[in-house]
């Protein structure tokens, strides 16, 4: 009974996640007979309400403290608001990712989806050369996955499943019918999206989470831990990474823009810096947070200083030391006098 009570302990999570696919699915049944207008009016509501109440609200304002020492108060609660504002459109959408993104070049009317920098587009697709992508938990972050299998570029999108069981399958299911290719974010992954920029396709990759084993960069004002990734396949098959980014604009609109591709900065031998390019993707990605901080996702853990690298300590010779005691050691003969 003992052995079964311990399982039933750990399992516990896994099967409360579990418990909750009904739930999620009617969620999103609910959503869709919403439509995407009132869906996602319903969701900002919701979270607006709700998520000032949740353990996460505090680290979004210890984020903003830090981030914005010298902003009043109320700008920061402001903030954060949004962003939960901003993370309850986010979820709705999930029910209508397959009719969100309607950009056409040749349309002469209004859209719901703009784009910026669409000749980079086509140069990522039409170049004949692997690629790599940048960007940020801003907007609605599925959408650059949408353009690219919309408009026929070969990418890859890596992602994160979310923990609970019952989310992950729902986003697993939404993102493959409206996605190219997926690779999730887990031990022995890294071979597949290697594979992936080998074969001369492209690579997405949102870099402002915490990675434990990631190089060290600035952002926002404080040291954090960068997944060194995208920098490393930049490094080795010397091609050309972009940032995208998304801004949710009035009206249910959004914006995409797509910048050109970095100039990142070398080491000595002519390869890319490896901390160096984090560096200045984290900064690109640093601007567009500054410039819509109420569309970034404030709640996740971004720093961790205690997980950052202890700074290495100089061995020090004892011998220097052994050898001045001696010196000044006096023998009991030698002090004597006559």
């Amino acid at each position: 009974m003992l052995r079964l009570a311990l399982l039933l302990k750990r399992s516990y999570p896994r099967l409360a996640g579990f418990a909750m696919i009904p739930v999620i699915r009617a969620l999103v049944l609910l959503a869709r007979g919403l439509g995407p207008v009132r869906a996602t009016a319903f969701g900002a509501a919701l979270l607006r309400t709700l998520g000032p109440l949740l353990p996460a609200h505090r680290t979004a304002m210890t984020n903003l403290r830090a981030a914005f020492p010298d902003m009043p108060e109320a700008e920061r609660r402001r903030i954060a608001l949004a962003a939960w504002d901003n993370l309850g459109r986010t979820g709705a959408e999930y029910a209508h990712l397959d009719t969100l993104f309607d950009y056409d070049p040749a349309a002469t009317g209004p859209t719901r989806t703009e784009v910026s920098g669409i000749e980079h587009f086509y140069a990522l697709r039409d170049d004949g050369r692997p690629g790599l992508i940048f960007s940020a938990h801003l907007a609605n972050w599925e959408l650059p996955a949408i353009c690219a299998a919309r408009f026929g570029l070969d990418a890859t999108a890596v992602f994160r499943p979310p923990n609970n069981p019952a989310a992950a399958r729902l986003v697993q299911e939404v993102r493959r019918r409206t996605m190219g290719g997926l690779a999730a974010s887990k031990p022995g992954a890294v071979f597949a999206m290697r594979d992936v920029v080998e074969n001369g396709g492209h690579l997405g990759q949102l870099i402002d989470q915490h990675f434990t084993r990631g190089v060290v960069v600035n952002f926002l004002g404080r040291p954090c831990l960068a997944n060194p990734l995208l920098a490393k396949l930049a490094r080795h098959y010397d091609c050309p990474v972009h940032g995208v980014r998304v801004v949710r604009l009035p009206e249910g609109r959004f914006g995409l823009e797509l910048t050109p591709p970095l100039d990142l900065p070398r080491a000595a031998d002519g390869t890319i810096d490896i901390a160096g390019a984090m560096q200045a993707m984290t900064t690109v990605v640093e601007g567009w947070v500054r410039e819509n901080p109420g569309q970034w996702l404030w709640m996740h853990r971004r720093w961790r200083p205690d997980m950052l690298p202890k700074p290495r300590v100089a061995s020090v010779s004892l011998q220097p030391m052994v050898e001045a005691s001696q010196a000044n050691v006096i023998s009991p003969s030698a002090s004597q006098t006559v």
